[in-house]
């Protein structure tokens, strides 16, 4: 027994140190989505129409296949029978996409490869659902190799058909099922560039080129630049350097010119859609009416507060109809083309925030509208699917704290409320089974990295495919804190506070607050980690507290949430951050006589911000990638939240923070990847030049040849001069 006791206290101090592990800096910055990563189900899909998943299996050689209500996965097949009728020049378990219940495709050395079973008859249709097979399969046959184009870019395929469209420098090219590519534009003008996303990818606009349903069109964006001015950036990889451009337009300046073009594979012609309106104006979220004869298109104009959901006809390019128009006294921002019901030709739904929050809405294609559909408090982020009755819409959405997102489900009819189907807390993600009566759930929540399970359509858990373990267990490393906040006008704000692993109640531990601040983004959520990046952890090990909390202005809390920072960027930002400078006073282990502040980008312009307009505040600023001057911005995104220059004088003078940069009393830190085609340099010297003027000592550091992020190794480089330079500035 003596022996027994002596073993148990053995391994307790074994694992006493295993957790005593320190997080090193490098691991933080690099080990987050490597290492770290908690466990997961790779490549996990439903088999199409049926109610079997499959997943490759953990030692990557096998992939597997599991019923619904199956107990246990069987093996579908294995590396070396993929190889059997692939000449063995696999080395691992590709990531597979069901095209049928029978066939399933991937990618490997530039090629689309088809692989079907051998013994299975042709693919049903959806109506026509085939009988479950659970059997392990045991022979497959090579149906189809297709190669994309060598030096294309863009490529977008069009699987049905087999052709693939892509770009080659700024002209747009077609791939027929045959392998012969066709040119669909030939400019020998490089300021006219085809195929290829435009608005600088505002909008919700990610690529350039959109297939019909059935592959005999295919519209395609075209811009116009012009009229842009060329922005140049210095290259120092060769000798001498030289200067690449880029094109760049500012707020208030000329901007690029955009058509949506149609392209006919049978005749090869190309006509271009007859859009009535400034040449300046949007053309956005391009969708398909399911029969390919009618092209949907968002227009919006320059001053992007008014949108008009267009109707052209595929055939001529002639405006059919305007369905409907939106405005608003601030901005309208549609981000999604629109979404045909299943099985209805004639009805869509269409993303709106017209009620204060983004939501469904039906129309038809002679746009009557036929009623709200989503509805409450809270944000449509994701059209999951029908359910089995094609009655109910399954969307992915956030709750009204914006922390969790979960699953719901509407009527389509408009006639009811929407329902919360899952309960659990976290961040969800779904996939819908092809019976429509079940679906994939993974989601994180801060105590939980990664379960992945089955539900029913009630929310009820059928089984648990996956609990994750936790990744850092044998790590020094503390659990986040979400914290309610109240704004000034008694909006609530989320926080997050991570505390030393250590932490001791009765020391003082210096802060530093981390910001982005902006539109679109989100720090803090109900997720593994509670969003943080791993390094804040680090920090904290170091003895800090790290905080962060969303400010009005930022996502996933309704249109007036974000939109009350029009024309005034940066006001209400910081009178809410400041609100949780307020919250840490209240802390009596928060040393907040030394308090440093970090951000990149629209957090390095709030960064900067906070340093030269709460000077008392902070002692330290690192600022990575600011925009220091609203002019210097691009016109998609800067002319939505501060209208134009002429228009809004007085807001663009308030943001042009080389005003005010005789207030800097703390130390500043200015970091810029030389070649950043998003916030340009011109931001970071311009401000420099001022404080040089102005006589006042700071600091710049650039990152040569790096864009707007700083990647790869180097940014254990940067985060350590980050927090090097916050360490060494607070305890001077």
């Amino acid at each position: 027994m003596k022996r027994f006791i002596i073993f148990v206290l053995f391994l307790s101090s074994l694992n006493s140190n295993a957790q005593n592990n320190v997080l090193s800096l490098e691991e933080s910055v690099l080990g987050q989505w490597r290492q770290f990563y908690p466990a997961s189900l790779s490549n996990l899909n439903w088999v199409k129409y049926q109610d079997v998943l499959s997943y490759i299996s953990e030692d990557g050689t096998k992939m597997m296949r599991q019923n619904v209500y199956g107990r246990m996965p069987i093996v579908m097949f294995t590396l070396d029978d993929l190889n059997a009728v692939f000449s063995g020049t696999l080395k691992s378990m590709p990531y597979i996409t069901w095209e049928s219940y029978s066939t399933f495709s991937f990618i490997h050395k530039g090629k689309s490869v088809w692989i079907s079973h051998e013994k299975q008859k042709a693919s049903p249709s959806i109506s026509k659902k085939p009988k479950l097979d659970q059997s392990p399969l045991t022979k497959m046959v090579l149906k189809n190799e297709i190669s994309y184009p060598e030096g294309g870019a863009n490529q977008d395929f069009h699987k049905a058909s087999a052709q693939i469209a892509f770009t080659q420098n700024n002209n747009l090219y077609c791939q027929t099922k045959e392998g012969k590519n066709i040119a669909v534009t030939s400019f020998d003008d490089k300021n006219i560039v085809s195929g290829q996303a435009i608005a600088r990818y505002e909008f919700g606009i990610g690529k350039g080129t959109f297939w019909s349903p059935d592959g005999s069109l295919m519209a395609f964006y075209q811009k116009d630049e012009s009229d842009v001015a060329d922005y140049p950036l210095l290259d120092i990889s060769s000798t001498p350097g030289s200067l690449t451009t880029v094109k760049y337009p500012m707020a208030g300046q000329k901007s690029e010119y955009a058509k949506v073009g149609i392209f006919n594979v049978a005749n090869q012609t190309v006509a271009y859609l007859n859009v009535k309106g400034p040449k300046d104006q949007y053309l956005t979220n391009v969708g398909w009416g399911p029969e390919s004869e009618f092209v949907y298109v968002a227009v919006i104009n320059r001053e992007q507060n008014h949108v008009w959901l267009n109707k052209y006809s595929a055939k001529t390019g002639n405006l059919v109809k305007t369905l409907f128009e939106e405005t608003h006294d601030k901005y309208v921002e549609p981000e999604h083309p629109v979404w045909f019901i299943p099985g209805n030709n004639n009805e869509f739904l269409w993303w709106s925030e017209r009620d204060g929050f983004m939501h469904l809405h039906r129309y038809n294609t002679n746009g009557d509208y036929l009623g709200q559909v989503t509805k409450g408090k809270w944000v449509t982020l994701k059209i999951v699917g029908l359910d089995e009755s094609g009655k109910n819409i399954l969307v992915e959405g956030t709750d009204e704290s914006g922390l969790n997102t979960t699953l719901y489900s509407a009527p389509l009819s408009g006639g009811g409320e929407s329902q919360r189907i899952v309960k659990e807390d976290g961040i969800h993600s779904f996939k819908l089974s092809g019976s429509k009566k079940h679906l994939i759930d993974s989601y994180s929540d801060i105590n939980n990295p990664n379960i992945t399970r089955i539900i029913d359509l009630n929310g009820k858990e059928i089984s648990r495919l996956l609990e994750a373990p936790d990744p850092y267990v044998d790590y020094k490393i503390s659990k986040p804190e979400i914290l309610k906040l109240k704004a000034e006008d008694g909006t609530p704000l989320n926080a997050r506070l991570i505390k030393p692993a250590d932490f001791d109640p009765s020391k003082k531990y210096p802060v530093i607050v981390y910001v982005y601040g902006g539109p679109h983004a989100q720090m803090v959520n109900n997720s593994w980690l509670a969003s943080a990046s791993l390094w804040m952890y680090h920090a904290a090990n170091n003895g800090y507290l790290v905080f962060t909390v969303d400010n009005r202005g930022s996502s996933k809390r309704g249109f007036e949430f974000e939109n009350v920072i029009h024309r005034n960027l940066g006001v209400h930002e910081m009178k809410d951050q400041m609100v949780g400078v307020e919250y840490l006073k209240t802390l009596p282990f928060a040393d907040t006589d030394k308090m440093a502040v970090h951000g990149w980008s629209y957090g390095g312009f709030m960064t900067t911000s906070m340093m030269l307009k709460y000077p008392d505040v902070f002692k330290v600023g690192v600022a990575g990638g600011p925009v220091t001057d609203w002019n210097y911005y691009e016109i998609m995104y800067g002319e939505r939240y501060m209208d134009m220059p002429k228009e809004n004088p007085e807001g663009y003078k308030n943001t042009q923070l080389k005003n005010f940069v005789e207030n800097l009393k703390g130390d500043l830190l200015l970091i810029h990847g030389t070649v950043d085609d998003v916030v340009v340099m011109q931001h970071n010297l311009s401000l420099v030049q001022a404080f040089v003027q102005n006589g006042i000592l700071m600091d710049f550091f650039p990152y040569p040849m790096h864009k707007h992020n700083v990647r790869g190794k180097d940014r254990v480089h940067l985060m350590n001069k980050v927090l090097t330079y916050i360490d060494e500035k607070l305890n001077k």
